[in-house]
């Protein structure tokens, strides 16, 4: 076997059913497509590993994956082989010899994700599928201070998808922004990890409260029964984005860019 390489991977998720491949299924994965383009690079089949396995309809900014190499190219090979052999909704930025050791999802320290909401009286044309949408305006502020106390080590079984998999619901959030670019408003979590539709499920419940269907003291109340059935519905998967992967300093890992680039307007406070 040879290398060990690493590498970001931008994605489009509206025409796909999600990251994991699903061989025994007539649907289209990005881990399948990532796989043949990279397999035809190296002229030998490859499996890839993710640092986080996104759901049918989610967008990957700052997508991080690992394969071991069966055949010897550089770098450059790697980006720009796959890249001619991707579509254009699939795209690899980047790709590094990394140490046997490394792991796209064991490895990671923290994910952040990004919820976009295009909060506009008529839904954008040119944003379809790539944002969610609300009409009625949304006090972006108000969910800002809502948010604060899903900071922390917590259990968010209030936020936690029935078919989640996950050993456990205690997660630990390191951060969580609500800000106003323009017409979006965007929702910033970064945490260690995160259970199944949990961003898109604290989505919801923040919408609520931005509408001024609950007050702002509602997320907490919701945190402290548990109870997911009380909350708000799962937010749609279109606003939803993967947008960066962070790993210890010693891989040397390139700094993922600030994204996606449809956010061009500086932050409101």
């Amino acid at each position: 076997m040879g290398s060990r390489i690493a590498c970001r991977v931008e994605y489009d998720g509206r025409h796909y059913s999600g990251w994991q491949a699903q061989p025994h299924l007539a649907v289209k994965t990005v881990q399948a497509t990532l796989e043949r383009a990279l397999g035809t690079v190296a002229d030998a089949p490859v499996r890839v590993s993710c640092a986080g396995r996104t759901d049918a309809g989610v967008h990957g900014y700052g997508q991080v994956v690992h394969f071991d190499a069966p055949a010897e190219r550089s770098a450059k090979a790697w980006v720009l082989g796959a890249n001619a052999n991707l579509p254009l909704d699939v795209r690899v930025h980047w790709a590094l010899e990394v140490p046997a050791g490394f792991h796209a999802r064991f490895s990671a320290l923290a994910r952040r994700y990004r919820y976009i909401i295009a909060n506009t009286p008529v839904s954008p044309a040119l944003l379809g599928g790539q944002v969610s949408w609300q009409r009625r305006p949304l006090d972006h502020r108000v969910m800002h201070a809502a948010a604060r106390c899903l900071l922390g080590e917590r259990d968010f079984s209030a936020f936690r998808a029935a078919t989640c998999q996950s050993s456990g619901p205690m997660r630990n959030v390191h951060s969580l922004d609500v800000s106003r670019r323009g017409d979006l408003v965007i929702i910033d979590i970064k945490a260690n990890a995160f259970l199944h539709h949990m961003v898109r499920n604290i989505a919801g419940s923040l919408m609520e409260v931005g509408l001024g269907r609950q007050p702002p003291e509602w997320i907490g109340q919701l945190m402290a029964g548990r109870d997911r059935s009380v909350a708000a519905a799962t937010a749609p998967a279109a606003g939803l984005y993967l947008v960066e992967v962070e790993y210890p300093a010693q891989y040397e890992l390139p700094a993922t860019p600030h994204g996606p680039l449809l956010l061009g307007l500086p932050p409101q406070n």
